[in-house]
């Protein structure tokens, strides 16, 4: 199996508008070995979450290749992309993105039921995951009952019910309070790490980047790593 589960080749990303053409990313690559915990960061504007969204197949670069777990993302179709994102992808955005209409461990449930898990393996892998998160109590409330910092950490619980090969959190603690941004950092890192996932991870949060294996800053649309 390949070391790396993540490879990026000169990636490159342009919009055009008004006859202007705006480089956000250039020439950029970069492996990433399984199991290992990335951060990217950099300045709000700079392309760190266009990365990220490029990764996740949920935008296309202009140019280049992204390789996840051997598969050319931009070779894939939409439906292709879907069952990647299903399959291979645990996903935390800076907004939890919960149902309004279900309770915490139905919104974590969910994914796997509607992937094709079994109704009892995928509640069984839904409690044990509230119970990682501490919120075995709060299982029954819906997100409304939940404070924020509750419901961002239902939202991450919820990105690894597939058992991703890979994580990617895009400003995961954007949203919080300092003390909840370093509780749902903290969680991140350590299931990452109990469930053998890679993490990568944008944000301009350096507490939260001091804890990855590897820290890259993406500058004038390329990455530079941080010693």
């Amino acid at each position: 199996m390949n070391e790396f589960i993540l490879t990026l080749e000169n990636i490159e990303k342009t919009y055009v508008s008004s006859g202007e053409t705006l480089t956000i990313i250039k020439n950029l690559s970069l492996n990433v070995e399984r199991g290992k915990k990335c951060v990217i960061v950099g300045k709000s504007g700079s392309g760190k979450s266009t990365l990220l969204n490029i990764i996740g197949g949920l935008d296309n670069a202009t140019s280049g290749n992204v390789f996840v777990n051997g598969q050319n993302v931009g070779l894939m179709n939409e439906r292709q992309k879907n069952d990647f994102r299903k399959n291979v992808l645990g996903l935390v955005f800076q907004f939890h993105y919960l149902l309004k209409d279900f309770t915490a461990v139905e919104n974590i449930f969910l994914p796997a039921y509607m992937a094709g898990v079994p109704k009892k393996q995928a509640m069984e892998k839904a409690l044990q995951l509230l119970e990682d998160i501490g919120l075995s109590d709060r299982k029954d409330h819906l997100p409304s009952e939940l404070s924020g910092g509750e419901r961002q950490r239902v939202a991450v619980a919820r990105s690894l019910v597939n058992n991703p090969e890979l994580i990617l959190a895009d400003e995961p603690t954007g949203n919080l309070d300092p003390e909840n941004s370093v509780l749902i950092g903290d969680m991140l890192f350590s299931l990452s790490e109990k469930y053998g996932k890679t993490l990568v991870l944008v944000t301009h949060d350096m507490n939260l980047a001091s804890k990855g294996d590897v820290v890259y800053s993406i500058e004038k649309g390329s990455l530079v790593e941080k010693k």
